[in-house]
This record gives C-alpha cells, sequence and structure tokens, in this order.
C-alpha cells in the first residue's frame, strides 16, 4: 500500500516539473465556452471603462429594495470580506443577478487582519512527504494555481516577496534546502523565483539585522524562497468595486436582521436587512442566500434553524508592526519552527515591518483585541534571531484576527479540524461557505457558486470566468505606472491660511498611490491637484487627503474607520499617527457626504474607540519587564 502512495506521489511531482499542464490543463473550448469568452471580453471593458464608476448607495440599496418576491435576486450574499466579494464577483460574471450585504464594511472583519502572504503551501509539501499523503499534495498545487491567480489578476496591490529561512546547523541548511527544491519543482509554471542558499556572509548583507550568533549556536546559512504578499483590504474593497462594476448590487453598512423563509418554513427566499447609516429596514427576496459571514456564519445559520450544531472554532491570530528598521526592504524572515514549535515571521510591509503569529483559541467578537502576553510572544520570539534590541516601545500597531477555522458538518467525527474551506447547505436556500484562506479565495467562491446554482436551480448565462479577470486599477498597470504620477502631477496643498501653494509629488507618494488605486491613481492625483487636497494625511506616510475624498465618492468610504482601517491602511500601520490624522480626515468625509456636527462628534468618538483595540506602545497597558 505504501510502495502505491510512493509511486503515486513521485507521479504527481514528475508530472509537475516535465510538464504541470498535464494536471491543471484548461479544457478545450466548446461552443458555449466560446461564447462564454466574449462575455468575458464585455465584462472586461465594463470593469476597465475609464469613465466607469460604481453606482451610488442610494442606487445600490434601491436595487436591493426591489428585489421582491414576484422578482427575486438569484443570489443574495451575506458578509462582505474576501469570500463574500469573491462570490458576488464569480455570480455576476456568470449573468447572475446578485446582491451583497455587509454588517461593517467590506473587509472589516478577518480580511483584513491577515498576515499579508499570498501562501503557495510550501507547509502542506512538508505533509505530504513525510506522510505520503497525495491529498497534501493536491493542496500544494491548488494553491500553487490560486496564489499565481491572485497576483496576475491585481498586480498592483500584490508582490513576490522573497522570504529567509536561518539555519543553525548543517542538517537544517541540507533539509530546507532540498525542501524548497522540491517546492519549485512542484511549482512548475507557477513558480514566482527559484530559491536558493546564501552563506552566512551573505546572509548578512542581505538581512543585516539577522543574528548571526545565539545561544550555544551559530548561523550556517539561510535559504531563501518566494511567496506572495499583498494589501488585503485593498484587494477587498477591489474586489467588491468590481463586482459593483460587473452588476452586483452591493451594499456595506447593511446588516441581515433576521432570514425570510417561505410560508411551508421549508426554504430561505430572503433576508430582512437595516442600512445601520440611516436605520431604514426593508426585505430583500433571493433564489438562494449564501452565507459567506466569516466568523460569524454559525449566527446566520441559526437565524434558519435556531438548534443546528455550530462548524465555527475560532482561532485568534495576532500581529504586531514595528519600525523598518527590523527588516530590509526586500527580503522577510520566516522560522518554520521556533523552539516551542510554532511558526514566526518578520516581513517588510508598506514601509513597516509586521511581525506574528498567533494561534490559540479565543470567543468570537466584533472587534477582537491582543492580548499583552501575546505581543511578548512575538517579541520574545523574533529576539532570539535578532542582533538588535526588541522592545515593547517600538510597537507601533497590534491587532488581532479571526480565523474561521471549520468543522464540516456532514464529516463523521469532528476531531480534526479543517483549514481548508467548507461549503455547505443544512438548511435548502441557505448555502454557507467558510474557512479556508486568503489565497484560495477564488476557488472558495467558485464552488459556492457552483452550490447556489445547484440548489436554486439558476441558469448562468456562462460558467466561472474569475480565472482571469484584473480587478479594478489592474489592467494595463506596469510597475513603472508611477512615473506617470511623478511627472505630470503636482500636489496642490492648502496652508493654514487657507493659501493653496504647489508641492512635488514626490516618488514615494506615487509609489504609493500607483499600488493602492492601479491606474485609477491617476484619478486621486487629479484631485489633489484640482482641489487643493494634496497635503498628507501623517507625518512620515505617504497617503494623501485627495484619497479621503476620493474613496468617499468611489469606493464606498463611509466613516473614519473606514478610511484609516480600509482603504487606507494608517490604524494597521501606526495607530497613533491614525489618532493625529482623524480631525482632518473627517473633515473632508463630512463635505462629501454632507455631516452634521453631531455626526462629525460620533465619528471621532468611534474611531478613537476603534484603535484602542490596536494596542500600540503608547495605547496599551503594560508592564515593560524584558522589553524596555
Amino acid at each position: 500500500m505504501s510502495a502505491t502512495r510512493i509511486r503515486r506521489l513521485g507521479a504527481a511531482i514528475a508530472a509537475a516539473a516535465g510538464g504541470t499542464a498535464i494536471l491543471l490543463s484548461a479544457p478545450s473550448l466548446s461552443g458555449n465556452d466560446r461564447g462564454s469568452s466574449l462575455s468575458l471580453d464585455a465584462i472586461k471593458r465594463q470593469i476597465n471603462d475609464s469613465n466607469g464608476v460604481v453606482p451610488s448607495r442610494a442606487v445600490q440599496e434601491s436595487s436591493l429594495i426591489g428585489a421582491h418576491s414576484g422578482n427575486p435576486l438569484d443570489l443574495l450574499v451575506i458578509g462582505g470580506g474576501a469570500t463574500g466579494s469573491g462570490v458576488a464577483l464569480d455570480a455576476a460574471t456568470r449573468g447572475l443577478r446578485v446582491g451583497l450585504v455587509e454588517r461593517e464594511d467590506f473587509s472589516s472583519g478577518t480580511s483584513s487582519r491577515s498576515t499579508k502572504l499570498i501562501h503557495g503551501g510550501v507547509r502542506y509539501l512538508e505533509k505530504a512527504v513525510f506522510n505520503l499523503d497525495y491529498g497534501q499534495l493536491k493542496l500544494v498545487f491548488h494553491a500553487l494555481e490560486e496564489r499565481k491567480q491572485v497576483i496576475e489578476n491585481a498586480p498592483h496591490l500584490c508582490n513576490a516577496l522573497p522570504c529567509m529561512t536561518p539555519c543553525f546547523d548543517w542538517f537544517e541548511v541540507v533539509y530546507y534546502w532540498m525542501g524548497l527544491k522540491m517546492y519549485d519543482l512542484v511549482a512548475g509554471r507557477r513558480l514566482l523565483h527559484l530559491s536558493r542558499y546564501y552563506s552566512t556572509q551573505e546572509a548578512a548583507e542581505l538581512f543585516p539585522t539577522l543574528a548571526r550568533k545565539g545561544k550555544d549556536r551559530s548561523l550556517r546559512g539561510t535559504v531563501v524562497y518566494y511567496d506572495g504578499q499583498m494589501n488585503d483590504s485593498r484587494l477587498n474593497v477591489g474586489l467588491a468595486c468590481t463586482a459593483a462594476l460587473a452588476g452586483a448590487v452591493v451594499l456595506n453598512h447593511a446588516e441581515v436582521v433576521s432570514l425570510i423563509k417561505e410560508e411551508a418554513g421549508e426554504r430561505i427566499i430572503g433576508a430582512r436587512i437595516r442600512n445601520k447609516l440611516s436605520g431604514k429596514e426593508f426585505d430583500t427576496y433571493a433564489k438562494v442566500v449564501v452565507n459567506a459571514a466569516g466568523p460569524f456564519c454559525d449566527a446566520v445559520r441559526k437565524m434558519a434553524d435556531k438548534n443546528v450544531q455550530p462548524i465555527i472554532c475560532p482561532s485568534s491570530g495576532v500581529h504586531i508592526i514595528l519600525p523598518d528598521y527590523y527588516s530590509p526592504e526586500g527580503m522577510g524572515l520566516i522560522v518554520p519552527k521556533t523552539k516551542d514549535g510554532r511558526v514566526i515571521f518578520m516581513l517588510p510591509w508598506l514601509g513597516r515591518t509586521v511581525a506574528g503569529t498567533t494561534d490559540s483559541n479565543t470567543s468570537i467578537t466584533l472587534l477582537p483585541e491582543p492580548h499583552e502576553d501575546e505581543i511578548q510572544f512575538i517579541l520574545d520570539a523574533i529576539s532570539d534571531y535578532l542582533n538588535i534590541k526588541v522592545r515593547r516601545t517600538d510597537v507601533l500597531s497590534a491587532w488581532s484576527g479571526i480565523r474561521p477555522l471549520a468543522m464540516d458538518p456532514s464529516a463523521k467525527n469532528t476531531e480534526s479540524i479543517s483549514r481548508d474551506h467548507v461549503v455547505c447547505e443544512d438548511y435548502p436556500g441557505l448555502v454557507t461557505i467558510t474557512g479556508g484562506k486568503w489565497t484560495t479565495y477564488r476557488s472558495m467562491a467558485e464552488d459556492a457558486v457552483n452550490a447556489a446554482i445547484k440548489s436554486g436551480k439558476l441558469s448562468p448565462s456562462n460558467g466561472c470566468l474569475t480565472h482571469n479577470l484584473r480587478l479594478i486599477g489592474g489592467d494595463g498597470w506596469e510597475p513603472s505606472h508611477f512615473t506617470v504620477l511623478a511627472q505630470q502631477y503636482v500636489r496642490m496643498k492648502r496652508t493654514y491660511g487657507g493659501k493653496v501653494v504647489p508641492g512635488v509629488m514626490d516618488t514615494a507618494t506615487a509609489k504609493h498611490l500607483s499600488h493602492a488605486y492601479g491606474t485609477l491613481a491617476e484619478k486621486v492625483a487629479t484631485i489633489a491637484q484640482n482641489e487643493g487636497l494634496g497635503k498628507r494625511l501623517a507625518h512620515g506616510y505617504p497617503f494623501l487627503e485627495a484619497e479621503v475624498a476620493y474613496c468617499a465618492r468611489y469606493e464606498y468610504c463611509e466613516s473614519a474607520v473606514d478610511f484609516i482601517a480600509r482603504r487606507s491602511r494608517l490604524a494597521f500601520l501606526d495607530t497613533d499617527a491614525a489618532g493625529r490624522a482623524l480631525p482632518r480626515i473627517i473633515e473632508i468625509l463630512a463635505k462629501e457626504h454632507n455631516w452634521d456636527k453631531s455626526r462629525r462628534k460620533q465619528e471621532f468618538q468611534k474611531s478613537k474607540e476603534f484603535l484602542e483595540t490596536f494596542k500600540s506602545s503608547k495605547n496599551a497597558q503594560f508592564h515593560d519587564g524584558k522589553h524596555n
């Protein structure tokens, strides 16, 4: 039996190396498929129309209200995270009538609090080899393919990142080098860059803060491999806006109050929705409701059946942000197994360093907070590998995210909690998609839409088109795009005296705008130039006042927290800087949305409460101890 498993494993790896297309080849086009390729071109033109603008909130709400029992949507998606937004985009591009509602904001939960990595499944490969597990190997192929798709579909928001693994004995050098060479082999055409070994001296040049000596050990060298990195919440917002341009009706700050059942009570046929900004409630009907509420999906399932068994095992993942000097600009550090068996990493991200992570049981809350001992664990762990003093006072921001680890309700036992995704329909008309990870959001969405089509006997005009569909701002984008901004635009800044003076569109700001907004960055630059909104929001960060106005107009940015946390990443990068920028952000949003004095005050208070859950060194109560 084991010999057969070895042969299967070896044959799969050989196929991947010699011609990956054997495993992942595209099917031949039928007549219907050829028709769908034309519709794909039409959808791409619609998404990439330079004059295209997402419909207003009022239009979107009106469309949801118009989906009555005699004219229901095909799909109503609950949850605007990566999976829910991916479902809306997938369904809309199949020609289905789809609506999406999100209680808070797009990416307000787990999807904005990720590790920021697009994993290729290197840890699955280790399990596949040592356990002779073909199923784990298939997960590697799947993760590699999806990683490639994510990066290609949003090139402005994603990049390849070299990750260095330090080796403190020659066995580790050989073990990691051979393992990562096998990873290169399996990746085939999906490879980002080849892995390689660096000597101790070379490693010190590439990663100056890496310790050469530790307790009773010396660095023998490092092995570097490549994974993907992303700006997670901006990618999520891009998904939602792309879905809107493709015809989906998306509405953030809209909470599902209850589910609507048909008279016999045998099927879900819609939902009662409350607009949290206006307080207005309305009914929206749909042939199928897709529950993509992440950690909160059990709460939605209980609306259908209060006795349903939970399928979510919530796990807390804490990350911290440190100054840029902790890691070099173009190199991350990943330790696959620390002395207590955990994975630890330190990665450059948006001009700062993100470090993590923890994995511990937690309760489900809207605003999870990191515990001080979790922050201390991360600081302790990275200090073992660095030659600089690691200080608690260096922590610019710290946050906690809830991973919705899922148990398949159809499984015979619950001993093994899956990190893969689960699609189930335990009440007719309510399809639940949960679990999984950011890397595979696209295929998760595809599986959910397939299940919804089956449940509602829907008739899509074509199959899934999201394999090769660039998100808004991605089509035609090149890494050199920032030079157009630097050469052709100026930042007109309003002084405290009210005078408008020109400022240079510096390289850092131009690069930031290009990566955050892709080909649409010129619209932001135009606002900065023509409306006197070219000033930076916070010292030391490239975020402009113009971005607040742009996001309010074109990205459904409805609150100050929407901006500091999801449209820009200032709350995640530097909690205190975000706090200092709040008054000006609220002033601009108030002008865009016609807020009165009461709403401005409310926004300031809510934003302060939100920032207090991010434990920077200045707003955390801690006894410093080891890390002074």
